[in-house]
């Protein structure tokens, strides 16, 4: 049964880890580059993620304009939420936001470390944010 829009928005704040999907952009000649992806979302606002300037996905979402993201979960029911939308936005990304995106995920005594590596060793990142445009929801536990 699809999901109320309280039901997706909240599913979709919870800290799942997300596939990313983006046109890979070869004509036909390959599928879209699926990845998991850390993202952030507060209920009626937009989505944003965290990637390296110059890697594949943001060469990509760029390329194409927007992307979509998968949640899902199996317990305790079957429940996934697709958001699909335009790039409104791209930035430079702060330390604060990886300090945010990264709390979202690690417990809180792995935070810090986390941010201090990833800082000096993932390279120029960037924020890349999406409006929320077309949704697709079910919880198969409701049927």
């Amino acid at each position: 049964m699809a999901l109320s829009r309280e039901e997706r928005e909240q599913f979709l704040a919870e800290p799942h880890v997300a596939a990313l999907a983006v046109d890979a952009g070869e004509k036909g000649d390959r599928a879209p580059l699926t990845v998991p992806i850390w993202y952030q979302y507060a209920p009626g606002g937009d989505v944003w993620i965290m990637t390296g300037r110059d890697s594949r996905k943001g060469r990509l979402i760029a390329e194409a304009g927007r992307f979509t993201l998968m949640t899902d979960r199996l317990e305790p029911t079957i429940r996934y939420v697709s958001v699909e939308g335009p790039v409104i936005a791209t930035e430079e990304a702060t330390r604060e936001q990886l300090t945010e995106i990264s709390a979202r995920y690690l417990p809180p005594e792995k935070v810090a470390g986390y941010v201090e590596f990833a800082w000096a060793n993932h390279g120029e990142q960037v924020v890349i944010r999406m409006r929320p445009e077309r949704w697709v929801s079910s919880d198969l536990g409701s049927v």
